[in-house]
């Protein structure tokens, strides 16, 4: 069955913050050649704006040491790798959004970890030395990159305090929030600050209870954090993890929730909102992230995010990643919307399309996105299934009528999803080897662009008329262009002759 759409000539603002923010792992993971190499991919394409990541304290960055000086243990600030990690970022036009943890082994009062490389979760031993570690920290980047630049990067305090990765308890984490962000305004009070950072456990207790400590201590606060993911009760078998999947709307309808509860507090309630992880699922080892499935249930997320959350940072840009210990093949359900040697999962294109789509928003539905500036159209159609538990879906075709542009157009489409764009099939064809040779690696590279075909089209009566059709677990991106055909300028030209056809 084909829906018919008549695109109107106007509409209104598509809030479009996809490439705002990305997730990383570890920020210590910078320091490796295959992570920068990720990094100038995904900045090529999508450009994000911003990326956020853990670990700025653990003791692979190197930047809080003690010296014995007198019998006494004498802090030393050590910011050679934060500098080569920054100078990264910033040559790849991309800014950090600073999360403040874990705690350096210097620095704890226990002995919890978390993840294959063990950062640290427990409370400061001294809450004097971790303020004075953040103000310094805060004093170098500015006396380096200027105080200009720094005040343009969002500092969150902290990661997930509501689940395992804090020892402490929520009043504990206040605590550490409030010494934090007095520290980072000391160094410029310009700074943005927020938090709490919290993932989907015990929501709405966390954030009326943070928002109600920082209005009676007058905590700075700037801004507000929280993580969505949409996976079920996980399933571990072997080397995976298997999850079902909620709806992508489910995310939609936390942010909402995460407004409602915001507006009760008018000095919390026109605060930016950010997303600082999201995904299908939370685990690094869950297969749904490396198929066109997982492009076309994020494309329905980017499709409407906007309008709750100023940013949605996806977890991750890379598949250099080692949460789980490191990965253990090409494919292996890593968060990277790039695997290893640097291919390009379909998810990767979900970023790409929606950092093209223009700023007005002329039609949208649960299917589909029309989107019109700079003189041209940006349609994105998705269509995604999860057979498992739910009933097998149908292709979606669209009948769309357009306001011309002019009198010719060029429509440009790409297609992700089934043999385009798939490269987890190719390697599936190649016996799934744990590592690739050079050949193969090439191969695997091609084997993850799109499908790109093109037509002219033409206008009737005032109007571009397109079909389009989107496959079960496909992406699609359509451009219309108004183009000027100069073909009468070519003298004696002869079509037929001309491609071969006489």
């Amino acid at each position: 069955m084909m829906k018919k759409i008549e695109v109107p000539r106007s509409g209104g603002v598509f809030h479009n913050n996809a490439a705002y923010c990305v997730g990383t792992g570890r920020t210590g993971l910078a320091l490796q050649k295959e992570y920068i190499e990720h990094l100038t991919i995904v900045q090529k394409a999508i450009r994000f704006r911003y990326i956020r990541g853990h670990g700025l304290f653990c003791d692979d960055v190197g930047i809080y040491e003690e010296q014995e000086i007198d019998g006494k243990n004498v802090p030393f600030y050590n910011f050679t790798y934060l500098d080569r990690i920054m100078d990264t970022y910033l040559s790849n036009g991309i800014r950090p959004f600073l999360e403040l943890g874990f705690m350096p082994d210097r620095l704890k009062s226990g002995e919890q970890t978390i993840f294959y490389w063990k950062g640290n979760v427990t409370p400061p031993a001294s809450y004097d030395k971790w303020s004075e570690l953040v103000r310094k920290t805060f004093e170098h980047l500015i006396e380096r990159y200027g105080a200009q630049e720094v005040i343009t990067w969002p500092v969150e305090v902290w990661n997930e305090p509501n689940i395992g990765f804090w020892a402490g308890s929520m009043e504990e984490y206040f605590k550490l929030y409030d010494c934090s962000a007095r520290a980072v305004k000391q160094a410029d009070e310009r700074i943005q600050v927020g938090g709490p950072a919290i993932c989907g456990v015990d929501t709405e207790r966390w954030l009326r209870s943070f928002f109600t400590y920082c209005i009676e201590n007058d905590s700075p606060l700037d801004f507000i954090t929280r993580h969505c993911y949409l996976a079920n009760t996980p399933e571990m078998r072997g080397h995976y993890i298997y999850h079902t999947m909620r709806e992508p709307t489910k995310m939609i309808e936390e942010l909402k929730e995460t407004r409602e509860i915001m507006a009760d507090y008018p000095r919390i309630k026109d605060m930016p909102l950010h997303i600082t992880e999201f995904n299908s699922s939370y685990s690094p080892l869950c297969p749904v992230h490396d198929t066109a499935f997982n492009a076309a249930f994020i494309a329905r997320i980017l499709s409407e995010a906007g309008d709750y959350a100023d940013s949605y940072a996806y977890w991750t840009f890379s598949d250099v990643f080692e949460e789980m210990g490191v990965p253990k093949s090409v494919f292996h359900g890593g968060f990277g919307l790039v695997g290893l040697y640097s291919i390009k999962k379909p998810t990767f294109y979900a970023f790409e399309f929606f950092s093209k789509a223009e700023n007005e928003l002329l039609y949208r539905d649960e299917n589909l996105l029309v989107t019109k500036g700079g003189g041209k159209y940006v349609i994105i159609g998705w269509n995604y299934n999860d057979l498992r538990g739910h009933e097998p879906a149908q292709d979606i075709s669209f009948l769309l009528s357009l306001p011309a542009l002019g009198k010719q157009a060029v429509v440009l489409k790409r297609e992700v999803g089934g043999a385009h764009a798939n490269p987890l099939q190719t390697w599936s064809n190649f016996g799934k080897p744990r590592s690739l040779s050079k050949e193969q690696a090439e191969i695997l590279r091609a084997s993850a662009e799109p499908l790109q075909t093109d037509e002219k089209l033409f206008a009737q009566n005032g109007v571009f008329e397109t079909k389009l059709t989107v496959p079960v677990n496909h992406l699609c991106l359509l451009e219309i262009m108004p183009v000027e055909d100069q073909t009468d300028t070519y003298v004696g030209y002869d079509p037929a002759e001309f491609y071969g056809l006489k």
